[in-house]
């Protein structure tokens, strides 16, 4: 690579301007109108892109209506009535409320779509819970709540998997569907690795949950419990779109918290929008960069020029998965997931294509790879949120995620290898990959 060129110039710009602290978003608009003005082109092409990016991509708005629905979940009782309810049904057992800290993180993954709306919500709750007269150590309630909440997006509806789409076209209807088995099956190997963890360590045993209430328990909790299916049943039944559907999702947590629960204020309900507002705008002028940004990569022949790279040294397609699965999971400890997804994964796009990887099932491995870096070891940002909730020293921290770590990678490598487990669930609703 030429260091003078205009896009190496662009690069050491972008690099230069994050390490100063100015937001990603931001210093990708700087590098890229930089890129302009060395290449001599029109200033304008940057709106240009900005502007024809966000009108085209009707998907986007699915973003902030998630976000939404996640903080109005977290400000009503709604989070409180399933933890209830998962208490109800697996807090009997050995280590019983590391199972419930687990399962809440597999029924809240169809409210938010936000690993981190998962960890700070109902994760941080359970990992109160679980310390509370020392019945769990700090860090194991620390690590396994990171761990968990990597689940939220996995299952849909999914933030991640949204940005997904909008970069390589894929159904965003089929990537929701490919995400339900894969992120059932990372809950399922944390559950036994925590059972199997809870005799050695001697973990304690609540005071179960009479069976005679379970019925009442799971009545007052179904309205919360419905939200998966509303969105399910909307979007493949035809009713709405994804990004209709999450707006449906914003007003049924809405409704359900002022209506039935009569749980959320006025002054909560502001505090809400007000801080989605902040959270989507956040994630409004990364993806704002990213397309400015993606338009000169473009017209560097970034995509294609590595794609023809791969192909002529004959990967197979295993082997692609596996060289992607490396660099994401590096890549996942030390820059923000959206940025992946919207600067890196388009680079991987062609060659994925051009070695006959569905990009469905390419989808799910992706953004399975940037949720597990976000518990990965040293700059896994899960890790200094619970580092900031609990208060836990971080190498203590990182020591107990390292055998949640192993398991989550196993689920990885299991879902690299055998594609029909991931795209069952689609074809199943007619998706022909």
């Amino acid at each position: 690579m030429n260091l003078a060129s205009p896009f190496s110039i662009a690069l050491v710009v972008i690099s230069g301007l994050a390490i100063l602290g100015l937001p990603i978003g931001v210093s990708m608009l700087c590098g890229s109108i930089l890129y302009l003005l060395v290449r001599g082109q029109d200033m304008g092409i940057a709106a240009e892109q900005l502007l024809n990016g966000m009108y085209q991509n009707y998907i986007i708005l699915a973003v902030p209506l998630f976000v939404l629905a996640a903080e109005l979940m977290n400000n009503g009782s709604l989070s409180e009535r399933l933890l209830n309810w998962c208490n109800a049904v697996v807090g009997r057992f050995r280590g019983g409320l590391a199972q419930v800290n687990v399962l809440q993180s597999i029924i809240f993954a169809g409210m938010s779509g936000s690993a981190i709306a998962d960890a700070a919500g109902t994760g941080k709750m359970m990992t109160h819970l679980m310390i509370r007269d020392g019945k769990y150590p700090t860090a194991f309630a620390a690590a396994l709540t990171a761990s968990s909440a990597v689940i939220g997006p996995i299952i849909p509806p999914s933030i991640p998997m949204v940005l997904y789409a909008l970069v390589s076209d894929a159904s965003i209807g089929f990537l929701f569907l490919a995400g339900v088995l894969p992120g059932l099956l990372m809950g399922l190997s944390m559950m036994v690795l925590i059972a199997l963890t809870a005799k050695r360590r001697n973990f304690p045993v609540e005071e179960p949950t009479p069976l005679r209430e379970l019925p009442l328990i799971t009545w007052r909790s179904l309205p919360a419990l419905m939200m998966p299916v509303v969105l399910m049943v909307g979007i493949y039944g035809g009713v709405t779109t994804p990004t209709e559907a999450a707006a449906v999702a914003g007003f049924y947590a809405l409704i359900i918290s002022i209506v039935l629960y009569r749980s959320i204020s006025l002054k909560s309900f502001y505090g809400s929008v007000l801080h989605s507002a902040r959270s989507s705008a956040s994630i409004g002028m990364l993806i704002a960069g990213a397309l400015v940004f993606n338009y000169v990569v473009t017209a560097e022949n970034i995509p294609q020029s590595m794609s023809a790279w791969m192909t002529s040294i004959e990967l197979s397609p295993i082997t692609f998965l596996l060289l992607v699965n490396l660099i994401l999971l590096v890549l996942g400890c030390a820059l923000e997931g959206t940025a992946i997804i919207l600067i890196i994964v388009p680079v991987f796009i062609p060659t994925a294509e051009a070695l006959g990887i569905d990009l469905v099932h390419f989808g799910v491995v992706v953004v399975v790879n940037i949720m597990i870096g976000l518990v990965t070891p040293p700059y896994g940002l899960l890790l200094f949120v619970m580092n900031n909730i609990t208060g836990a020293p971080l190498r203590r921290i990182v020591r107990e995620v390292l055998p949640f770590l192993g398991v989550l990678i196993c689920a990885l490598m299991f879902m690299t290898f055998f594609p029909d487990f991931v795209l069952w669930l689609p074809r199943q609703f007619g998706y022909a990959g």
